[in-house]
């Protein structure tokens, strides 16, 4: 049970009277190593007092949005960045409606709203409330945006009644969390490579040949293995995307040079290749800039597959290895032949044609066809790309495990 040890914990707690559960949890975390910061909302405050939370937690008790020296020493941003992992306990009803629409009103929810680390809610609230329609569609939203919920349980609650709705034991939460960083610990064991965005092939040192990647699906992937403790590279095309340190980014511009990169960073437990890799390059590229001309004709020769390679490489082809197909037709048939033919394992799938996904955009819908499971295929309905990779990865941890 010390799979916790020195791992950064920022605990939020909102104003109900099972805040005083979370005294004990704190006590818990810090008897096991944690080191904690806290939040507590304005309400919370009628049920503990910052210096009871700091005299358990040993760290910084936080409240104010706007505090000239919390700003100063550490503002929201870099709070939520501090954190390895965020737990909410408890979680009323109004923190969960607040956080389902995005509402930033208090300095607990401009955290998590800026955060990019797995948050966890320990709710707890009248039975009637628990069960009213509009927290559970608040719940199910949250859970699509990637939010893990603890609990609650059934027993008898401080107003007299009797249902669902106390929040989760402490022993309850600090297990929960507890097994999320020894998930993340066994993860360590295994290497991932993912690619991403698009290549570059050049025509004359000015002009080159491209697509509309992104690159982003691929990098929240990549966000998504490292954050869920895998040992993680990302071979990326150009693009205006920043990612995190805990990943070794290698920046490459055309099919050539990212197949190299690739070879170099073999064997690994899973491959990802989401990069939208020119299938043409030219044959000849022109030394010098070409004048502009009447008409011009240019000669193409095919790029190698780099994915085909990797999944009939017999001596360093990874445990898993995934393709993505970006289609505007077709596109479940153009997908199995795509897994078919170039040996993977997956195919994820989506339609490019659709101006609301794919290309550019944050959100994405996909259809992950699998291999050697009697041809069988799983939909992830339209959300956000950060949360399809994790449902990814997911699969992905499953797979290996």
């Amino acid at each position: 049970m010390k799979n916790v040890l020195n791992k950064k914990v920022l605990f939020i707690i909102c104003g109900g009277i099972s805040a005083y559960k979370s005294l004990e949890t704190i006590r818990l975390f810090k008897k096991n190593g944690a080191v904690i910061k806290t939040i507590l909302t304005t309400s919370a405050k009628e049920f503990v007092t910052p210096l009871s939370v700091a005299s358990l937690s040993q760290g910084k008790v936080y409240s104010e949005l706007f505090n000239v020296e919390n700003e100063t020493e550490m503002d929201h941003i870099a709070l939520s960045r501090w954190a390895d992992i965020i737990l909410i306990a408890p979680a009323t009803a109004n923190t969960i409606s607040k956080l389902s629409q995005g509402t930033t009103d208090d300095l607990a929810s401009t955290v998590v709203l800026a955060s990019d680390k797995n948050i966890y809610l320990a709710p707890a609230m009248n039975v009637r409330m628990w069960e009213h329609q509009s927290t559970k569609q608040n719940l199910e939203r949250l859970k699509n945006f990637g939010y893990k919920i603890i609990g609650p349980e059934i027993g008898e609650m401080a107003c007299g009644e009797y249902g669902e709705g106390k929040m989760s034991d402490p022993k309850t939460i600090f297990t929960e969390i507890d097994n999320y960083f020894l998930k993340q610990k066994k993860n360590k064991k295994f290497k991932a490579l993912v690619t991403a965005g698009p290549t570059n092939e050049y025509i004359d040192p000015v002009r080159f040949i491209t697509n509309k990647s992104s690159g982003k699906q691929g990098y929240e992937i990549a966000k998504s293995l490292s954050k869920k403790g895998f040992d993680t590279t990302l071979i990326s095309g150009p693009t205006n995307i920043s990612i995190e340190k805990d990943i070794k980014l290698i920046k490459v511009e055309t099919a050539d040079q990212m197949l190299v990169a690739t070879q170099k960073n073999l064997p690994t437990d899973v491959a990802v290749f989401s990069a939208a890799v020119a299938d043409f390059k030219i044959y000849k590229k022109f030394e010098n800039k070409i004048k502009k001309k009447d008409f011009l004709k240019l000669d193409l020769e095919k790029n190698i597959d780099i994915l085909s390679y990797v999944s009939n490489h017999n001596s360093m082809r990874p445990r898993l290895v995934i393709g993505f197909a970006a289609e505007t037709n077709e596109i479940e048939l153009n997908s199995k032949e795509k897994l078919n033919n170039k040996n993977c394992d997956w195919i994820i799938a989506n339609d490019v044609s659709n101006k609301k996904i794919g290309f550019d955009s944050d959100y994405n819908e996909v259809t992950i066809h699998y291999k050697n499971q009697d041809m069988k295929k799983e939909n992830l309905t339209y959300r956000k790309k950060s949360e399809i990779s994790d449902e990814i990865v997911d699969r992905i941890i499953d797979q290996l495990n």
